[in-house]
């Protein structure tokens, strides 16, 4: 039986060129090792899945490679490369914070540190998780991540900077790293689709998109979970019954409700929405989006943060012309209020339906 190799990591990137959305960065890094300024502790932070470790492998594999390219790629030839791809590189060493926090860890790493590399000019720590580091463990490497041996270098990968000490971030060069946005991650799941003879629907895979919240990992492990559910044919309706994720249709026949005041037919699509099994505080942070989406509509220029796909798109543009700007202005200040205040509801179906009625009002309220 063939292995399976989730996508996660059968397209995890190897070279800066193939990391995507941190464009800036990159280049920092490839611009630092064509002027051979490397620093002696780097300071990855962001949210999870965004390519930090991703990044740090490759940036060692870079330094350490014997004939980079021009473009300041490893060559995946030379020795140091091939050791480095076929993991039994002794100049690149993993160490896991969350698993090593006491200062036994770290006292053994700081031993490890006085060993020059045997092939390549650098030893390079990748440190992950460092906010997991006690204390204690946290003094005993001040001195050594300050004045290290010329060989060595740190990367510090985490995604809680806010907890690391104030005297650890004056010893690194800090890199935040962006979320990934919705239309980058589209394009490489459109790449990954395409490599493996999937059938897709662009909607699909922006709600894919949407649903991993600016995280490649996250995105890439849901479209393993939709691709088996949909049998190798992703679309637009299997994606949000997968992900149990609200058909935007439910949000724009509310809204028609709204602006007529037919508040009868927007309880009973509520309740539909409950028999189905969704989450009633999901429906109305999905609602907050859906009006924000309809009010950045209204002006060419903000149309264009809008994160949806381009048919979605288009039926915003055209329905936010039947809305005021006074109506979404003050829809959102109910759907926000209502939001804030549901867990402190003993009734939460009601406190939703009292909102739904109050936004059915709103249009009425003017016409009187």
């Amino acid at each position: 039986m063939e292995n399976f190799v989730v996508s996660a990591r059968k397209y995890r990137p190897t070279s800066f060129k193939s990391v995507i959305g941190q464009h800036s960065l990159t280049t920092t890094l490839k611009n630092a090792i064509q002027r051979k300024q490397l620093a002696q502790a780097y300071l990855f932070c962001g949210p999870r899945g965004v390519g930090k470790t991703t990044c740090a492998r490759i940036f060692a594999k870079t330094i350490n490679c014997l004939n980079p390219t021009p473009e300041l790629e490893a060559c995946n030839e030379c020795e140091s490369c091939k050791a480095f791809i076929n993991q039994r590189s002794f100049n690149i060493h993993e160490l896991d914070a969350a698993s090593n926090s006491s200062v036994d860890g770290i006292r053994k790493l700081i031993e490890q540190v006085r060993i020059p590399p045997q092939i390549g000019k650098y030893s390079v720590y990748i440190i992950d998780e460092v906010h997991m580091l006690s204390q204690a463990a946290f003094n005993a490497f001040l001195k050594t991540l300050e004045e290290p041996p010329a060989h060595a270098i740190f990367i510090l990968a985490t995604t809680e900077k806010h907890k690391i000490l104030p005297t650890i971030l004056s010893r690194c060069q800090i890199y935040d790293f962006n979320r990934i946005k919705v239309e980058d991650t589209v394009k490489y799941l459109e790449f990954i689709a395409k490599e493996e003879n999937v059938t897709y629907e662009v909607e699909g895979l922006n709600i894919i998109a949407q649903k991993a919240d600016g995280a490649m990992r996250d995105a890439l492990s849901i479209f393993d979970q939709v691709v088996s559910f949909s049998d190798n044919n992703i679309t637009y309706q299997k994606v949000i019954e997968n992900l149990n994720v609200l058909d935007f249709q439910y949000y724009f026949t509310l809204t028609e409700d709204f602006l007529k005041g037919d508040f009868a037919n927007a309880l009973r699509t509520f309740d539909e929405l409950l028999s189905k099994g969704f989450d009633v505080q999901q429906f109305t942070s999905g609602m907050s989006d859906h009006l924000r989406n309809l009010l950045v509509c209204k002006d060419p220029q903000t149309a264009q943060i809008l994160e949806v796909g381009a048919a979605i798109a288009e039926r915003y543009i055209k329905f936010a012309t039947e809305c005021s700007v006074e109506f979404l202005i003050k829809a959102l200040d109910v759907v926000n209020q209502a939001d804030v205040t549901y867990r402190q509801s003993s009734n939460q179906r009601l406190h939703v339906e009292l909102m739904l009625i109050r936004l059915c009002g709103l249009n009425q309220e003017k016409k009187k």
